[in-house]
């Protein structure tokens, strides 16, 4: 075991202090990694403060994890001292599953074990990426590429395998006519992906404060959800909408933005149950539909087409002090885009 300085939140809606958490011994199969960078992701918020149901506390969030490899247990093979990676979402999952075995671990049937605030295989709860150090087992690390400096890389482990995954999965590309709804955390790393895939991209936000933001990412259009306008104008455009909104939304009015055919991905996960005429679905074939995650396989394939077109998250770097303004600072929208964690500071 290995004493290591953390942030942990001690109660559901207490603020995060700095304490001490213990991380297991490297087993054979395991990976310690000297935490450089973590980004705070809104889901990290959702959880401290059980806005997601039932949480454990203390609760040490973080799952955009950026670092170096400090040791690696005797029957390691994929990773070396030294080496530049990653940890996401998950630290585990079965791995004998349908599931597990197609590579897409995050759908585990008998539940994928989370980087923080779950149980894994040892009984043991998990803690994330607030922290100094952090040891997984080697099937879940990522490869970081050279070309993407640690800390714009760290969120792509959450906020770029989140958006990567359903425009991958949905085939946004040449010829396709993608919209991005929210240009926060998440929706400005798909405005970026969606681009470098070959789309036409379209951000949808609440208004157009941020517009010449989201045209620099990569965004052709920019329209504002709050104008009545918008919907009558674009009525029936788009292959593809992806929303990373995590508050209700008027699922009808997006629907009525898809061609036939086309699909409404969350990736946004509001805390409330959303209402839903079903008209809105069956008049044009359209699709509602949700994605989590990647699987690891999916996510390496992510971090390296991001190094490819040079994409990185556009962050503002806090120390660990900092870490409770920033999360009222992410619930105001008040970040562009995402706060990382410098952990040479807890």
């Amino acid at each position: 075991m290995t004493t290591v300085a953390a942030y942990a939140a001690p109660a559901a809606k207490a603020p995060l202090e700095r304490t001490t958490i213990e991380r297991r011994a490297v087993g054979e199969y395991d990976v310690l990694i000297d935490i450089k960078f973590a980004g705070i992701c809104h889901s990290d918020i959702h959880q401290a403060r059980e806005g997601w149901g039932e949480a454990i506390f203390p609760m040490v969030p973080g799952h955009e994890i950026a670092g170096v490899v400090a040791e690696v247990g005797p029957g390691v093979t994929r990773f070396q001292v030294g080496d530049r990676v990653g940890v996401g979402c998950m630290v585990d999952s079965c791995r004998e599953c349908e599931n597990c075995l197609r590579g897409e671990e995050q759908y585990c049937l008998n539940g994928m074990v989370g980087t923080y605030n779950a149980v894994g295989k040892d009984g043991e709860p998990t803690y994330g990426g607030y922290s100094e150090k952090i040891v997984v087992d080697e099937n879940y690390v990522l490869r970081i590429p050279d070309g993407l400096s640690l800390d714009v890389a760290a969120p792509l482990l959450c906020a770029g395998i989140t958006t990567y995954s359903p425009l991958s999965h949905w085939n946004a590309g040449p010829g396709k006519k993608v919209a991005i709804v929210g240009l926060g955390g998440l929706g400005h790393m798909a405005v970026k992906i969606a681009h470098a895939m070959g789309a036409e991209v379209t951000v949808l936000s609440q208004s157009l404060r941020k517009k010449d933001d989201g045209l620099k990412l990569g965004a052709d259009h920019y329209y504002a959800t709050s104008d009545p306008k918008t919907f009558e104008e674009l009525a029936g455009t788009f292959d593809l909408i992806v929303s990373t909104v995590s508050a209700p939304m008027d699922f009808g009015a997006l629907l009525s933005l898809l061609k036939v055919d086309g699909a409404l991905v969350n990736v946004g996960a509001p805390e409330e149950p959303i209402a839903l005429n079903l008209f809105s679905v069956i008049g044009g074939r359209k699709t509602l539909a949700g994605s989590m995650i990647g699987g690891i396989r999916e996510t390496q394939e992510m971090l390296d087409f991001c190094a490819e077109h040079g994409i990185g998250a556009e962050i503002e770097l806090i120390s660990a002090a900092e870490v409770n303004e920033a999360y009222e600072r992410v619930l105001a929208s008040d970040v562009r885009y995402r706060f990382v964690i410098d952990t040479a500071t807890i």
